[in-house]
């Protein structure tokens, strides 16, 4: 690779969608390897408020990005976008259409006009899932947008995430055990998962900025196979929670969950999340540690990083 093409620690790189989980826990990690130049662009103005405190040198844009507007001026000169926008759950289509494909098509547009030269695109496990859902299939569309963009990419897809600042999975998972005497699971609880650690998915993204790695596409799965109800069982452990673990017949918990869903125009977890939760589905795993030369982090390790850390494990975001 020629010195041209590297990217430098102070290029400027934009971040899409930068404050949310994947974007909180990546501008911390290049800011702590020496990063200078990192502009985050989201429209959530609790969670920007959060990234502009844990970043203060960071240049911190709120906007709608399905909407054109003067936020694409934050692209002039960027030498790499990393495009982490996406809706992820909810009960309505339009809202997965406007930040999963129309938010897309505005961004790609953008980094036509201005140059840009490198995208690092977030995609997801969930093209290669068979459930049939409104995330799935419009990530799969938003994929497919940026690859037939032209412009140079690596696409990532990693599969469930956890880590700091989680505010749906596994996060909301921990702060309802906080709450409730009693935690419910489907069924009988072993639907397999291969949870991946959000900071180790930050490195495999700073790699491929350092790198510039292009014109490839990257599976990226938790290496350790773990059942539903044992992540449940390991969050409980490690956050000292005294909620107890009941088993609720799949009907009776779909059942629920649409009753709630009755009351709450936004809930956290839906019928068709319980869906994808049970759907058999085991992802590929690529020696990613190697790959990109990062170290794997032990899932119970990982927990524990996540919910005992000091100056993160208390930051919670909204949806």
């Amino acid at each position: 690779m020629t010195r041209a093409l590297m990217i430098g620690k102070n290029d400027k790189i934009v971040l899409t969608g930068a404050a949310g989980l994947v974007g909180q826990n990546l501008a911390v990690l290049l800011r702590e390897q020496g990063y200078t130049n990192l502009v985050g662009i989201d429209k959530q103005p609790h969670n920007t408020r959060i990234l502009r405190e844990l970043n203060p040198r960071m240049t911190v844009v709120e906007a709608d990005l399905a909407r054109p507007g003067d936020w694409s001026e934050a692209l002039r000169d960027a030498r790499a976008l990393v495009m982490l926008q996406a809706q992820i759950g909810g009960a309505v289509y339009a809202e997965f259409v406007a930040n999963n494909l129309t938010a897309t098509e505005t961004i790609l547009a953008a980094c036509r006009a201005h140059g840009v030269s490198y995208i690092v695109h977030i995609s997801s496990s969930v093209v290669n899932s068979q459930a049939v859902d409104f995330y799935t299939e419009t990530k799969k569309a938003q994929e497919q947008l940026v690859l037939a963009s032209g412009i140079p990419c690596v696409v990532l897809r990693p599969t469930l995430m956890f880590g700091w600042f989680d505010r749906k999975h596994l996060g909301w998972l921990s702060r309802f055990m906080q709450r409730s005497p009693v935690f419910p699971i489907p069924g009988s609880g072993h639907y397999m998962r291969q949870p991946l650690y959000n900071r180790d998915f930050c490195r495999i993204i700073s790699a491929c900025l350092e790198r510039r790695i292009t014109g490839e596409t990257y599976n990226i799965s938790g290496m350790e196979e773990v059942d539903y109800i044992d992540i449940i069982r390991t969050i409980k452990a490690v956050s000292g929670s005294r909620t107890r673990i009941i088993r609720i017949p799949y009907r009776a918990f779909w059942f629920l969950l649409r009753l709630y869903a009755v009351f709450d125009r936004n809930p956290p977890f839906t019928t068709k999340q319980l869906k994808a939760l049970v759907t058999p589905d085991r992802f590929e795993v690529i020696p990613w540690d190697q790959l990109f030369a990062v170290r794997r982090t032990p899932f119970a390790e990982a927990i524990h990083e996540t919910f005992t850390d000091p100056r993160y494990a208390q930051i919670t975001l909204e949806f």
